[in-house]
């Protein structure tokens, strides 16, 4: 059971005996003396789809859903539908665009270390790597002698979101990004 404030985008609780998939964490720090650190969770409801707001004190007690945690691989996209490979029986899972809600500018061709979550035979949801490696497909052209600096450029990855890189960065070369802040990490 976790308490309010060891709550992370993409983890799932219980709310109302239906699985609730974190989407937002917003705290807030009262400057009054003896007050609590406040959390306000926005929750995706994985059954209905809609939103859910939530306020919580730091050491309350969430209940976290009863889901089966499984290995996938990603496959394939079939229009807006992506779809994930077990790993060990090979069972193929679908989830809707939708569905990704942030996620889909990480997930990359035969992208391994995913977790799906699984309840009652469907798939709820998944939980990306800490990082994925991708390839930088555009970015303006580096200039020499930047490196001692901490300036910035846009790059544009295959998957089409754009990070912030140092400016030594070329087109082609393979980069860690971080999949909860979308941040440049290091060169793979």
């Amino acid at each position: 059971m976790p308490k309010a404030s060891e709550l992370k985008r993409g983890m799932f609780i219980e709310i109302n005996n239906t699985p609730h998939a974190v989407k937002q964490v917003d705290s807030r720090s009262p400057s009054s003396r003896g007050a609590s650190t406040l959390y306000k969770i926005r929750y995706t409801n994985l059954k209905t789809g809609q939103k859910l707001d939530e306020s919580y004190k730091g050491d309350d007690f969430l209940k976290e859903a009863d889901c089966i945690r499984v290995k996938v691989q990603y496959s394939y996209n079939e229009g807006e539908s992506y779809v994930f490979m077990d790993s060990e029986d090979y069972s193929q899972y679908t989830l809707n665009e939708d569905e990704l809600e942030g996620q889909t500018g990480y997930i990359s061709e035969g992208l391994e270390g995913i977790t799906a979550l699984i309840m009652d035979g469907n798939i709820l949801g998944i939980e990306l790597p800490a990082t994925v490696e991708l390839e930088i497909m555009d970015t303006a052209p580096g200039i020499k002698g930047s490196s001692a600096t901490a300036r910035t450029k846009a790059a544009l990855l295959p998957t089409g979101i754009e990070v912030q890189v140092p400016e030594y960065l070329e087109t082609g070369e393979v980069i860690k990004v971080n999949t909860v802040t979308g941040k440049y990490m290091s060169r793979a």
